[in-house]
């Protein structure tokens, strides 16, 4: 059996490259991870901003809002958030505790098609804006 890099120098081979390909050592941590995730935390700050700025936002808001209306699925969260009240009482849960066991499902069932349809959304408007 070839490992890994027996893989890769054949590949390399295969596609005309006749030198080594670079090898990773396990010991050996990407370039300044922190520098990326800082980069991509200011994307996101700068595309929140211009969104919030043009009144976009709050009209992604309301066309997911109504999406999942449609869908049935803020019905299906509703009936999930009874039964976790009926299971451990209204008496010995708080709406932080509710939140909390409530959320990961939310974000889980929120169909791709919604989410497909916002991230084209949120493309398009950066196109139109050219990025400024």
């Amino acid at each position: 059996t070839s490992n890994i890099s027996d893989r890769g120098l054949l590949f390399c081979r295969a596609q005309g490259v006749e030198r080594e390909p670079l090898r990773c050592e396990s010991s050996v941590t990407p370039r300044r991870p922190h520098e990326r995730r800082q980069k991509e935390q200011q994307i996101k700050a700068a595309i929140n901003q211009k969104l919030v700025e043009s009144g976009e936002r709050d009209r992604l808001k309301e066309l997911l809002r109504t999406r999942l209306i449609e869908c049935g699925w803020k019905d299906q969260l509703k009936a999930h958030c009874k039964e976790i009240i009926k299971d451990k009482g209204v008496e010995n849960l708080t709406v932080d505790d509710l939140i909390a066991a409530v959320t990961p499902q939310g974000r889980a069932t929120v169909p791709d098609s919604i989410k497909r349809e916002l991230l084209h959304q949120i493309r398009n408007f950066l196109a139109e804006r050219g990025g400024s």
